[in-house]
């Protein structure tokens, strides 16, 4: 008799725990894959005309132009073909000189600022920012946005406007952590996807969410300064974005890779290591401003090397160096 009882015990706890174990299947829902909003971004930004290699773009689709092609398209006999230029330095700068017809937004708002408006030019004091902001603009539907390069200090370069003449250097060649000519690069290694984590889940919510994040973070969570980097290099994942005969003429900060192209339909961003700070560095940082707002905005903690080579190794450049005698175009300013 007792084991009667204990059998039918036993047939009764395991029917209750299937039961419980059912219902809990029924109303929890499906695991979410580590990596899915990625995949489903990326999807959406390689369908769409919007990789890396189409935000940056080339020739007459290139992310950038000089000031004094906007200022020869202003001022030329269409009107239909002017930039809007939006200028994202701060309001009292603006206010005591800028750009005639220009306006004056900050960084977080500049899609609003960009609202209703074609051919948009963004102004910053070197062009840093103002390529950051235009990687934003690019993926929020302003395609053709384009940065002007130097910034004010390339419109003008007077009167207080150059702000990159203090900033270059040859703190690289100075440096003991810096791989002379030819080189050293590191070994290329592919790290996987990163690990997105968004709110939305469909791609142009992903992308408006990380687009809205990146300008509220602003472009100094994304800066780092050459002295940062070339005092521990082994503290970040480094990315020269160069090409391979450059780097055999100038030589690389040590432990640094090379991946260009980088794009997301070539699989080259598995080559970004996303567990680490991932710093790129370019000539004149106005290029790895844009790739790190773009690589920010897919899920890495990327950051733009300021200055870029103009702060390395700015005696030996032959060429994307910066001189207020060939950078400062000295273009009309409204003052006030």
């Amino acid at each position: 008799m007792k084991n009667l009882l204990k059998i039918l015990f036993a047939v009764v706890l395991f029917g209750a725990l299937f039961t419980t174990s059912c219902k809990k299947d029924d109303v929890e829902p499906d695991p979410v894959e580590e990596n899915e909003n990625f995949a489903t971004l990326k999807t959406y930004l390689t369908g769409n005309s919007m990789d890396l290699s189409d935000v940056l773009g080339s020739g007459a689709t290139s992310f950038i132009t000089t000031a004094s092609n906007v200022y020869t398209i202003n001022t030329d006999a269409d009107p239909n073909n002017d930039f809007y230029i939006i200028d994202i330095r701060e309001s009292v700068h603006f206010t005591t000189s800028h750009i005639e017809n220009s306006v004056n937004s900050t960084l977080a708002d500049i899609l609003t600022t960009a609202d209703g408006h074609d051919n948009i030019a963004v102004l910053c004091y070197t062009g840093q920012t103002a390529c950051y902001a235009v990687t934003a603009l690019r993926l929020s539907g302003f395609p053709t946005a384009k940065a002007i390069k130097w910034g004010m200090s390339g419109w003008s370069g007077t009167n207080g406007t150059d702000k990159w003449t203090d900033n270059v250097g040859d703190a690289g060649t100075n440096s003991s952590n810096w791989a002379a000519a030819p080189g050293d690069l590191g070994t290329i290694t592919n790290y996987g996807d990163p690990v997105l984590n968004t709110s939305a889940t469909d791609g142009p919510s992903i992308l408006k969410e990380q687009v809205t994040k990146l300008l509220d973070d602003g472009f100094g969570a994304a800066a780092v300064t050459n002295a940062s980097v070339l005092d521990k290099p082994s503290d970040y994942y480094i990315n020269n974005f160069w090409m391979a005969e450059d780097v055999e003429e100038y030589g690389n900060i040590k432990t640094a890779v090379r991946v260009k192209p980088l794009t997301l339909a070539g699989d080259e961003y598995k080559n970004y290591n996303p567990a680490a700070k991932a710093v790129t560095y370019c000539w004149t940082g106005q290029t790895s401003a844009l790739v790190t707002a773009y690589m920010r905005i897919v899920g890495y903690n990327a950051f733009t090397l300021k200055f870029g080579a103009n702060g390395l190794v700015h005696t030996v450049l032959n060429s994307h160096k910066w001189t207020a005698a060939s950078g400062a175009s000295d273009l009309p300013l409204i003052s006030k």
